[in-house]
């Protein structure tokens, strides 16, 4: 693929680079790209999102390498998630750089790839093992997760400029033990309190009202 039209070097035993913005980026990391993947030598200017998007979650993010992502992002990328807004390359990378170390054996299937001009839906499964680092600032469980999701993201120009995730997180809190399973006892118990809570708040608005008059 090519960042904003330009045209794609070749470099050692068949494999491309990027010149500008893109290999700045793994420039600044130590003399040269820290990232390389075999490119189609179609720009990627000219090729559909939807092919673009395909491609990318039935393989590139399969490869669990965050540099690999790099130069299929818009420089001014913003990625909405549940837990978080990140802006730039460098934010982005480094969120799936934490999934990927996270969870060693992450694999993504996407169910569905639907778009109408330069907006993609992906529906989405992700599976893999808690077992790595932390992730999004909670200790590894050895859990193994299931989870489904969507992304509704823009293309523009061959890179993704916009992206929008959603996922239960309720279900991956449950899957993890930070909440108990639908259902349970715990979870009943958990209902019942959060109701005496609202019961009691809205009892003691009552009388903070009726003192005021």
């Amino acid at each position: 693929m090519a960042l904003r039209g330009a045209s794609v070097q070749r470099v050692a035993e068949g494999r491309f680079w990027l010149p500008g913005d893109a290999r700045d980026w793994g420039t600044r990391r130590g003399g040269r790209p820290s990232w390389s993947a075999r490119m189609s030598p179609t720009d990627s200017a000219t090729r559909a999102p939807v092919e673009i998007l395909r491609e990318v979650f039935e393989e590139t993010l399969n490869r669990r390498d965050a540099d690999a992502l790099v130069p299929l992002w818009g420089e001014e990328i913003v990625e909405v998630f549940p837990h978080a807004t990140l802006r730039g390359r460098d934010e982005v990378r480094n969120y799936f750089a934490e999934t990927f170390a996270a969870l060693p054996d992450f694999q993504m299937e996407p169910e569905r790839i639907v778009g109408e001009g330069e907006i993609v839906f992906v529906k989405w499964r992700l599976t893999g093992t808690f077992s790595g680092a932390s992730w999004m600032g909670i200790a590894p469980t050895g859990t193994r997760l299931e989870l489904r999701g969507m992304d509704c993201i823009t293309v523009r120009n061959g890179l993704v400029a916009h992206n929008f995730v959603i996922f239960d997180q309720a279900s991956f809190a449950r899957q993890i033990g930070m909440l108990p399973g639908q259902d349970s006892a715990g979870d009943r118990a958990m209902t019942a309190a959060f109701n005496a809570r609202t019961r009691l708040k809205r009892r003691l608005g009552g009388r903070t009202q009726a003192s005021g008059q």
